[in-house]
């Protein structure tokens, strides 16, 4: 009976080192050959996605080349290299039109941005706090209020917005460009940043609660440092949208000296019955650029923003 159980422990006991001897006898696990790319695919994959920058960065690469254009070539020579390279547009440019040098319209661009930038995150962060963490009566309707303004045209408030303003005495002033951005009037900046609100948690906020922290302290130190990204992509659009903004100035500027840039391109072809079309595209030339570095820097920021914003439940 003993030598039974001894002789069925000693085979228990060598039936993991049987094992591991075959495991060890056999080598590693064979890996999985990753699968190659037929060189003649590469290729193509190259060659596709090079014609597809191209054709994407052919404007940006003629409107560059289309700078060195002297006046006299613009409809005889569609091609994308000048015949006769001059730097006469950039002089031209910079020396300003109508009276006006260039750097005024450059500012008053700035300005209008940044402004608008400022009142648009700081006012929408404080609407969208209110719509996603504070309860109050009406929160639905005013909250669906606010995104059917978003299906409202503006050219349907252009009229009533201009009589206000003119009987003000603000037209011909950056007030009318700079003090509705101040008001949370960007229903999809606000409608942004509720929708990353709602995916905080709030026990945050009843813990900030209970150690007698109110709803500005909330406000200031709990919530907008984690809304960081959507602020940042707010910030970005509302810089663009208001950079390239061309109604709004067209209608309540009037003063060459207020101009911002995109009215300020308009003169170069309404000046006399011949258009400066070299001047008009250098200066187009030079707009897109503060446009296109700042969306450069902070390109990181956007996608962050926008790829996370409403996808945590």
């Amino acid at each position: 009976m003993s030598t039974s159980n001894a002789a069925t422990t000693s085979g228990a006991a060598s039936t993991p080192v049987f094992a591991l001897q075959q495991a060890t006898a056999a080598g590693p696990p064979a890996r999985r050959r990753p699968v190659k790319r037929k060189t003649w695919q590469t290729i193509i994959w190259f060659v596709a996605l090079l014609a597809l920058t191209a054709i994407v960065l052919y404007p940006l690469i003629w409107l560059l080349f289309s700078t060195f254009k002297p006046n006299s070539e613009f409809g005889q020579n569609p091609g994308l290299v000048p015949d006769a390279p001059t730097f006469d547009n950039y002089v031209k440019v910079m020396e300003g039109i109508a009276g006006v040098p260039m750097w005024r319209f450059f500012g008053n661009s700035l300005v209008l941005a940044v402004l608008a930038v400022i009142g648009t995150v700081f006012s929408s962060a404080l609407a969208a706090y209110a719509f996603a963490r504070v309860q109050f009566k009406g929160l639905g309707i005013l909250f669906a209020a606010m995104i059917g303004t978003l299906l409202l045209p503006f050219h349907v408030v252009i009229i009533p917005q201009y009589i206000i303003f003119n009987n003000l005495g603000l037209v011909d002033t950056f007030w009318p460009l700079v003090l509705p951005k101040f008001l949370a009037t960007e229903a999809f900046f606000v409608f942004l940043l509720v929708q990353f609100m709602r995916q905080m948690p709030r026990d945050m906020d009843e813990a900030a609660r209970i150690d007698g922290a109110g709803h500005v302290r909330i406000f200031w130190a709990i919530i907008l440092p984690l809304i960081k990204p959507a602020l940042i992509t707010c910030a970005i659009f509302s810089f663009i949208w208001s950079w390239n903004d061309f109604l709004g100035p067209l209608l309540y500027l009037t003063s060459p000296e207020n101009y911002p840039l995109p009215i300020a391109l308009r003169l170069y072809n309404d000046q006399t019955s011949s258009s400066d079309y070299g001047a008009t595209v250098t200066a187009s030339f030079i707009a897109l650029l503060p446009v296109l570095l700042f969306f450069l820097v902070f390109q990181r920021f956007l996608v962050d923003g926008v790829a996370t914003q409403g996808l945590k439940g």
